[in-house]
């Protein structure tokens, strides 16, 4: 597991009872995570006065609840990652507009970028918000940055205008991504690195129904050919449970060749030292060699995994 343990604005204080307790920049947060099926003592004493508290309908659905000493969250307010801002406020269905695990891609996209030796057109798909494209201009690269709903994109342009970016070379594009993939290819137009983070399930323009684990596989070699002759990565992220690690490389590997290596990204939990698993992630380069997954039978800080040359 790639642990993303250089925050200084976020924190994992707890988790217990299918909930996390979090420290977002001055506030501190209770969200449900279905990850979370221990029960522990919740001895921090936040879990009793958070700032806010996401509880669930049995209808479907939920919503915040402000309390704390605060008063509860501001509309919107922000957090930074080494050099980038990103705004993040209390939203629907329990997020907050960012996903701190994905800090491990973004060291590793702002590495690979700054070592190629080369300039570097990168696609981004279900861009969300936009950790990944900030981190991608941030090195040097131009970026298309593609999701298809429209106050996302949005919430990315004010994330490249809070982190000083904003007058780097990014496209901001609303669109279907299979959509814009196809018309991409027609154009002829290559680029020399792709990230995605599809989602596990969602409905097309037309109606149609997407299960990530059914449409991976013809989505990611669709996307071949929108890459480069000589490509520098590709980047698969993962919230779907059914789909292990290892599940992605076999994808990466038997349509782009060569070798992928996948894992668990996670957060470190401050009140015990365990580490919570958020997703998994795929890392497909030429260059790379296999990426040493644990020292000692324990997962990788990333730290470690910097100090060993390994993003």
């Amino acid at each position: 597991m790639l642990l993303a343990d250089k925050w200084d604005d976020y924190e994992l204080l707890d988790c217990s009872g299918g909930e996390r307790l979090e420290k977002w920049g001055r506030y501190v947060l209770v969200r449900p995570d279905p990850q979370v099926i221990w029960e522990t003592k919740k001895e921090h004493p936040r879990w009793q006065n958070p700032d806010a508290r996401y509880e669930r309908s049995q209808s479907g659905g939920g919503q915040w609840h402000k309390g704390g000493a605060s008063g509860g969250p501001a509309d919107k307010w922000q957090v930074g990652y080494n050099g980038l801002r990103f705004n993040v406020s209390l939203m629907n269905f329990k997020h907050t507009g960012l996903f701190p695990e994905q800090a491990v891609n973004w060291e590793y996209i702002t590495k690979k970028i700054r070592s190629a030796g080369r300039k570097v057109s990168v696609l981004n798909l279900f861009a969300y918000t936009g950790g990944a494209t900030l981190a991608a201009a941030s090195a040097g690269a131009s970026v298309c940055h593609v999701d298809a709903a429209k106050g996302m994109v949005f919430r990315a342009k004010e994330n490249a205008k809070a982190s000083g970016l904003d007058d780097k070379p990014v496209r901001w594009i609303v669109d279907d991504c299979a959509k814009f993939v196809e018309r991409e290819i027609r154009r002829g137009h290559r680029y020399d690195a792709l990230i995605m983070d599809p989602p596990s399930y969602g409905r097309g323009p037309s109606g149609e129904v997407w299960k990530l684990e059914d449409g991976l596989y013809d989505f990611v070699k669709l996307c071949a050919g929108v890459l480069c002759d000589d490509p520098l990565f590709v980047l698969i992220s993962s919230y779907t449970a059914g789909l292990s690690p290892a599940t992605l490389s076999y994808v990466a590997e038997s349509v782009l060749g060569g070798a992928a290596e996948s894992t668990e990204i996670g957060l470190p939990v401050a009140s015990c030292g365990l580490s919570l698993p958020c997703g998994a992630t795929c890392r497909w380069a030429a260059d790379d060699r296999c990426l040493r997954q644990t020292k000692g039978g324990k997962p990788l800080t990333e730290r470690e995994t910097s100090a060993n040359g390994v993003r």
